[in-house]
């Protein structure tokens, strides 16, 4: 095992053939090798796992709903799944179903890009000639959040809504996102646990704090998630899980953009890799041959 910093200089050493396996390369590489014959790509969406942006609901104007379903209808979903991760995740926008009828998660909002109900949705709310706000994401995360970041500051501008960027340094990311201070935030979150209510405990809840960046709060939503944590009742459990779900979906404090995909790229004659849910490498299972 090679540490290697630049992924540049890690995709070279597989392409070379000196290196067997690689990953944590950006969403354009993966794509790229993948469209060749080289190189091997297996990419598995992470369980449990979602790339989104939140909408601070205690900075004005994202404490009225209606703002915030403008910005969701506003988000350029196509481009940032083209352009920004270069389609390496599952979407998670436009679904076609009226109400939430699977206990599942992640799984795909109502939402997708439509300029004219944002534009009216504004205009609803008093905002017809936009606002002025700041999106922060994590600068060490720059390679995969900055193209996204960048999509969503001019898609907003067409509304009139000025977005600055606020990159945040690595070392200081957690600190930003526990005061509480941005307005919007570009980030994601991965429970390990794969149910549904152990993502919405630790980033919806309004109990917790570090991971709930749109800084929500709703005790209905906060006691379907405890029911689902503790219910022995296999239809209870269901009709609670969808039940907090269709809410979130309703007051869009979150906007779910994709679930990422964990890839690895290898020499074709490397066998047995295997995905866990740690999204680390385990060597125990490889081989040449």
């Amino acid at each position: 095992m090679r540490e290697i910093p630049a992924a540049g200089t890690r995709r070279s050493l597989l392409e070379k053939g000196d290196a067997d396996v690689s990953y944590g390369l950006p969403p354009k590489d993966f794509a790229e090798l993948a469209a060749g014959a080289k190189i091997k790509v297996v990419g598995v969406p992470v369980e449990n796992a979602l790339v989104y942006l939140d909408m601070n609901v205690k900075i004005p104007p994202f404490d009225n709903p209606e703002v915030r379903k403008a910005i969701a209808y506003a988000i350029p979903y196509d481009a940032i799944m083209k352009v920004g991760i270069y389609e390496r995740g599952v979407p998670m926008f436009g679904s076609k179903e009226s109400k939430v009828t699977k206990p599942v998660w992640p799984q795909p909002s109502p939402y997708y890009t439509d300029l004219e109900k944002a534009r009216a949705l504004l205009a609803n709310a008093g905002l017809k000639d936009g606002f002025e706000t700041s999106l922060g994401f994590d600068l060490g995360q720059s390679t995969i959040r900055e193209p996204s970041a960048l999509l969503i500051q001019e898609s907003l501008g067409k509304l009139g809504i000025k977005v600055t960027l606020n990159k945040v340094p690595p070392a200081n990311w957690m600190t930003a996102m526990d005061k509480k201070t941005m307005p919007l935030t570009l980030t994601s979150f991965q429970a390990w646990l794969n149910y549904p209510e152990y993502f919405f405990y630790w980033t919806y809840d309004g109990r917790n704090t570090v991971f709930n960046t749109m800084n929500y709060q709703n005790p209905k939503v906060d006691k379907l998630i405890e029911t689902a944590r503790f219910t022995t009742d296999p239809e209870e459990y269901n009709s609670v899980v969808c039940g907090f779900i269709q809410i979130v979906f309703d007051e869009a404090p979150r906007i779910p953009l994709f679930q990422y995909y964990l890839d690895v790229a290898f020499q074709p004659n490397v066998k047995g890799y295997k995905y866990w849910f740690h999204t680390q490498l385990d060597y125990r299972a490889l081989a040449k041959g």
